[in-house]
């Protein structure tokens, strides 16, 4: 669950309301940007409030720098034990192996290409391949410096499972259930989908904290699911 909430109090409550229903909450820039570590605090406090106090928490920094300075980036936030923590693949080998350093006991994670990006985006920028092309590339070089999962859209995600081992998650943003707005996702899918073809972790946001009662569109997808 995505808590891109426009101020602590509201992060708050999105965190105690689906809770009960989700495996993990994913604190992004908007929110640490604005509450830093009070972020995370406020997440696993609200989620211990529902019961559910060992929750997971995905810090999305997709931090991109020179190892050095995402080396001491991973450090300052290794009070707050994250399971998991993002860097841009982009950012190269040693960037990854530094921040796998420096925070060992966190999933640092590898994130490809945004699913914001389609083929035209990624010529634009002058990097080659198709985005499935891409992806893989960058992956394997993430992996290979120490990343423990990876962030694609779950139209790579299949092809991922079958290259890399079982014991690196796969993270798929980009959810959308039927019937729902892409909004600026440009390779989404459904949660099943994704799930069939091997995501481990999904990242879903809007989905359910554009819905007037939160908690029940977390059960609801939550539902949707475990089906067969």
């Amino acid at each position: 669950m995505a808590l891109d909430a426009p101020d602590l109090a509201t992060l708050s409550s999105w965190a105690r309301a689906v809770a009960p229903h989700v495996g993990c909450v994913k604190v992004g820039l908007e929110a640490f940007c604005r509450d830093g570590h009070r972020s995370v605090e406020a997440a696993r406090q609200a989620a211990g409030e529902s019961g559910h106090p060992d929750i997971s928490v995905f810090l999305d920094l997709k931090l991109h720098d020179i190892p050095a300075t995402v080396a001491g980036a991973a450090r300052s936030v290794a009070p707050l034990a994250p399971t998991y923590l993002t860097v841009h693949a982009s950012g190269g080998p040693e960037m990854i192996a530094a921040a796998v350093e420096a925070l060992p006991d966190t999933r640092v994670t590898a994130v490809t290409v945004l699913t914001s990006l389609d083929q035209a985006i990624t010529e634009q920028l002058g990097i080659s391949g198709s985005p499935s092309e891409i992806v893989a590339r960058w992956a394997r070089l993430a992996v290979d410096a120490g990343a423990r999962a990876l962030v694609c859209s779950p139209k790579e995600v299949a092809d991922l499972r079958a290259v890399v081992s079982s014991d690196v998650h796969l993270i798929t943003p980009g959810i959308r259930p039927a019937g729902a707005d892409a909004n600026d996702q440009r390779r989404a899918a459904a949660p099943s989908q994704a799930l069939s073809d091997g995501s481990d972790l999904l990242v879903i946001g809007r989905p359910i904290t554009g819905q007037p009662d939160p908690g029940a569109a977390a059960a609801a997808l939550a539902q949707e699911c475990r089906k067969p």
